[in-house]
């Protein structure tokens, strides 16, 4: 262009591979984050159907949550997986109560859903079909009547994450046809005992994998409990663990409906999470630096002129927070967080938590951090 005639080569030549590599990969994160939300929302609109006289949990409108539904990954093309958190719902005559799993020490927090059924005679009398758990016979209620979830996805009184996931592997398998993806992809369960986790394929074209989780809510706020396991920790089937990662995708749609037409901040977050591969830097440590530093500079300062410059704020940022041996987790008490978000009360008063702890506790590890984040 006329615009260009005047640059340095070299700057061109980053201006292509910008848009050759990065700029691509974006756009087509965002194109087959499309495709899934499409075909899980098929699925969750059968189920509402199929599940319409039952006492199965009601399946919400699903959340994307994660990088790859963020719109930046850190793993390659073949290997990214878009994950959607499915919230669950109580049945009709049925609560649910969150109670603190203190069965065992976990690096996160876990929590037990208490199923409870109540009383619904009142239903009764306005026409309801529904008979009531608690004051109806047994006989009556095995002769007609669905049994309650308590019977179902429980164990003991507590909702089993691994009972959820199978029930809703075997439904994906059995309603597959109905849906209209059918036509065009080839569809297969993969193993998971936490969560449905689909493999795709459409001819001579690369296969799209999707895992769908499933989280209950904290009261009114947009942190959930999720069956979805950590890489270190299968916990027991009872347990739920908390999870940031509605809230984290509710910041990021925070962020693209203030920021300005082509902002690079996506384009960051893919760059620098490419750049971290191998190093001893989390995905998850690259994001809560990167959402800090779009609370700290104005969202007029992501614009793609601003790209060399974003990048080296978010390496000095994250070479400041190692040395100093501090990086406080996004959510807690963190007076910065945009309204939008609903966080719980003890969220908002707590001390900020270091993700970082560990290079305090450990000399070694805060060596070769250091020595890691002076190369890059």
């Amino acid at each position: 262009s006329e615009e260009s005639e005047g640059e340095d080569p070299s700057e061109r030549d980053l201006a292509r591979i910008y848009e050759r590599r990065i700029q691509w990969s974006v756009h087509k994160l965002a194109h087959r984050r499309r495709v899934v939300e499409e075909l899980v929302r098929d699925l969750l609109s059968v189920s509402r159907e199929r599940f319409l006289n039952s006492f199965f949990p009601v399946l919400q409108p699903a959340i994307g949550v994660g990088s790859a539904c963020e719109g930046w990954s850190p793993q390659e093309e073949n290997d990214v997986v878009y994950c959607v958190l499915v919230p669950l719902k109580p049945p009709c005559g049925h609560t649910f109560h969150l109670e603190q799993d203190t069965a065992g020490e976990m690096p996160q927090k876990g929590m037990c859903v208490c199923v409870q059924l109540v009383c619904t005679c009142t239903g009764e009398q306005l026409g309801s079909n529904t008979l009531c758990f608690l004051h109806h016979c047994k006989e009556e209620l095995m002769r007609n009547q669905e049994p309650s979830l308590l019977q179902t996805l429980c164990t003991g009184p507590y909702l089993d994450a691994q009972k959820v996931a199978l029930w809703f592997q075997k439904f994906v398998t059995s309603a597959w046809e109905e849906v209209l993806q059918s036509h065009h992809y080839s569809m297969k369960v993969l193993p998971s005992s936490r969560s449905c986790k689909l493999k795709l394929k459409k001819a001579h074209r690369k296969p799209l994998f999707v895992e769908i989780i499933f989280g209950v809510q904290q009261g009114d706020s947009d942190i959930f409990l999720s069956s979805q396991p950590t890489e270190a920790l299968v916990p027991p089937g009872t347990t739920w663990l908390e999870t940031y990662a509605v809230a984290e995708a509710m910041f990021f749609q925070h962020v693209s409906r203030q920021a300005p037409r082509h902002s690079c901040y996506l384009k960051c977050l893919q760059l620098c999470a490419r750049i971290l591969a191998g190093t001893g830097f989390s995905p998850y440590v690259l994001k809560t630096v990167v959402m800090h530093l779009l609370t700290l500079i104005p969202l007029a300062g992501w614009c793609r002129r601003d790209f060399l410059l974003r990048l080296d704020d978010v390496m000095q940022y994250l070479r400041c927070c190692v040395e100093e041996k501090r990086l406080n987790h996004f959510f807690f008490g963190n007076e910065d967080m945009p309204e939008e978000i609903s966080l719980p009360t003890a969220f908002q008063t707590a001390q900020p938590i270091n993700l970082f702890q560990n290079l305090l506790e450990d000399p070694d590890a805060h060596a070769k951090a250091l020595r890691e984040a002076n190369d890059l």
